[in-house]
């Protein structure tokens, strides 16, 4: 059996194992790459370069570009400003989301702009209470149509531009692509919002809270309304002091916690270091502590003080008191320091405690403020049980810090590489990778885990897949047919033929290599029928972009797939009424433009 026709099996049983849905992804790309070499269609060594092939290695990285975009809060800032000037309509945000991306993409790549909006889409699918599945691919296929915006948007643009020049002595204009472009996004945009019940919005992956009210709500159950001082015994202090000795009428010293953080008896002799807890007027509290040689090491923290409450640099907690933890029976109090975190409140059967000493209880609820390694260890604190993620809860409402400005300005610096072309796009998402976890705003575990492994195996997967179509023959075949059928046809039937296997070819190889099988053969359809080449490679260009009926026909929609948990077969719907409008404008506009 020849190696073509081997291919075409090969790419038949593997297009059925993906929408079959029986398989791991990662898996059917993986078999899809170790039976091409034992086949012989091509050997090993080809075979596995796909996981090192730059393109992948680009997504890799722009995995990691956007970990430091959301851990840094731009990713919810930037969800917050879409979505409060889009509104909380599905509509307006869907509009809203959509053309951001497509102006990204033109600016940097469909890949880069998807992995961009993806963080930001879920984020401003969360504070609307909006299903992200519903926004997700909409997102993916703005991404398509935005990079037929400008000259750079896609290396096919830059293909075809280039034959183009070869073949008729003029290229095309950085932004000429836009005349198609702008119907493409334009047309994406309303198959969007009239056709979007296609999208199966049940297959959403886990969604994470709206924090966005959570630190007004947090304040008003455990009423953090009068705050409390923390009081330092030193050396110098007045010896023989007691809580109750120092009370006094304005001032009210409650507690006292020694430096192995156990509360003392309130006739307990102080001692150095030891941390008194007190309430009262500030100009009263700095009083008594200058009188007794105290010094002042925590000022009060109240609804006035949010932005003290969560910053950059420190954060909240809420944890409850678990069956069979060590703490139950342990004497607690409002203003305690506990493992690098003080407690504000401690709450139970729904009431504040105050500043009345209690003993925890199983369910019972606490109120924790600590530097934000400090917070994370919590989650591995076997005594107390975390209500929320303190991950999500400072991605949505911390403010944006130093890490913010770092991460902005790294991101801009890849952008400025992608779209002046200085250096390969891998190499621009290796450089702003490496410096985000240089300038600490990712660590190295948090890099190894933004990346989707699944998006990556899948893609380096199926690279040797495309290898196999182009040089085993198949392609040929294909562009046989094409000429067979094209020549016999006006202009309108010759581009309707060249766009259903251009963008066929597109929905399981990638678009820049479907363009590279193509390019010869709308050159020569165009010099033997006489029509403009330039006309030809433009309608090229769109019918390559088209790829919108499989997650496997780019990254971007892998990448969104991922996010969303759509299944394989579950674009094909949505993909065809979108593929309607690129067909209308590659076989239709093309030709009234150029």
């Amino acid at each position: 059996m020849a190696d073509s026709v081997t291919t075409l099996i090969v790419l038949a049983v593997s297009v059925a194992l993906f929408i079959s849905n029986r398989l791991p992804v990662g898996v059917v790309a993986i078999l899809t790459a170790l039976a091409l070499p034992a086949l012989g269609i091509i050997d090993l060594p080809t075979a596995l370069a796909g996981f090192g092939d730059p393109a992948v290695i680009f997504i890799a990285t722009l995995f990691v570009v956007s970990e430091g975009l959301e851990k840094s809060g731009i990713t919810a800032w930037a969800g917050r400003q879409i979505t409060g000037r889009a509104g909380g309509g599905h509509v307006r945000l869907l509009v809203a989301v959509m053309v951001v991306t497509a102006m990204l993409s033109a600016l940097i790549s469909p890949n880069g702009a998807a992995a961009a909006m993806i963080p930001i889409t879920l984020a401003a699918a969360r504070s609307s209470h909006q299903r992200p599945a519903a926004l997700l691919m909409p997102v993916a296929f703005a991404a398509s149509a935005g990079a037929l915006l400008t000259l750079s948007g896609s290396a096919v643009n830059v293909m075809v531009s280039e034959t183009a020049r070869e073949v008729s002595g003029a290229g095309f204009g950085f932004f000429e692509f836009a005349r198609a472009g702008i119907i493409l996004v334009a047309g994406t945009v309303l198959v969007a919002i009239v056709c979007g019940r296609l999208i199966p919005t049940s297959r959403d992956a886990s969604i994470s809270k709206d924090f966005g009210a959570h630190l007004d709500t947090l304040l008003d159950e455990y009423e953090i309304e009068q705050g409390f001082f923390h009081l330092l015994v030193k050396e110098s202090t007045q010896r023989g002091l007691t809580v109750e000795g120092l009370r006094t009428a304005s001032v009210r010293v409650y507690a006292a916690q020694s430096r192995a953080e156990e509360i003392r008896g309130t006739d307990e002799v102080l001692q150095p270091g030891d941390i008194l807890l007190a309430t009262g007027p500030g100009d009263e509290v700095r009083r008594l502590a200058e009188s007794m040689g105290l010094s002042i090491e925590m000022a009060p923290l109240t609804r006035q003080d949010k932005s003290q409450l969560i910053h950059e640099h420190v954060g909240l907690a809420e944890v409850i008191v678990p069956p069979r933890s060590p703490l139950i029976g342990q004497l607690f109090v409002t203003g305690m320091q506990r493992g690098g975190t003080t407690v504000l409140s401690i709450r139970r059967r729904e009431k504040a405690s105050g500043t009345t000493p209690v003993r925890l209880r199983v369910g019972d609820a606490l109120l924790l403020h600590g530097s934000w390694p400090a917070i994370f260890r919590l989650e591995d604190d076997e005594e107390v049980l975390l209500i929320d993620s303190p991950e999500e809860v400072r991605r949505q409402i911390a403010p944006m810090g130093r890490n913010a400005r770092w991460t902005a300005a790294i991101t801009a610096g890849m952008v400025i590489l992608l779209a002046s072309g200085y250096v390969a796009p891998a190499v621009a998402g290796l450089l702003a990778a490496c410096a985000l976890v240089l300038t600490g705003v990712v660590s190295v575990p948090e890099a190894y885990r933004a990346i989707s492994w699944q998006t990556v195996v899948l893609i380096g997967g199926l690279i040797s897949l495309s290898v196999a179509i182009r040089v085993s023959g198949a392609a040929d075949i294909v562009a046989h047919l094409v000429v067979r059928f094209a020549r016999s046809g006006g202009l309108i039937e010759i581009l309707a033929v060249l766009f259903v296997v251009t963008a066929a070819l597109g929905q399981v190889i990638s678009n820049t290599a479907t363009a590279l099988v193509m390019l010869p053969i709308v050159t020569a359809i165009s010099q033997t029928t006489g029509t403009d080449p330039r006309l030809m490679l433009m309608s090229l260009a769109v019918a390559s972009g088209a790829s919108v009926l499989t997650p496997i026909a780019t990254p971007a929609n892998m990448m969104v797939g991922a996010a969303a948990g759509y299944h394989f077969g579950d674009y094909w719907k949505f993909g065809a009424v979108t593929m309607v409008v690129w067909a209308a404008v590659g076989i239709l506009v093309v030709p009234m433009v150029w």
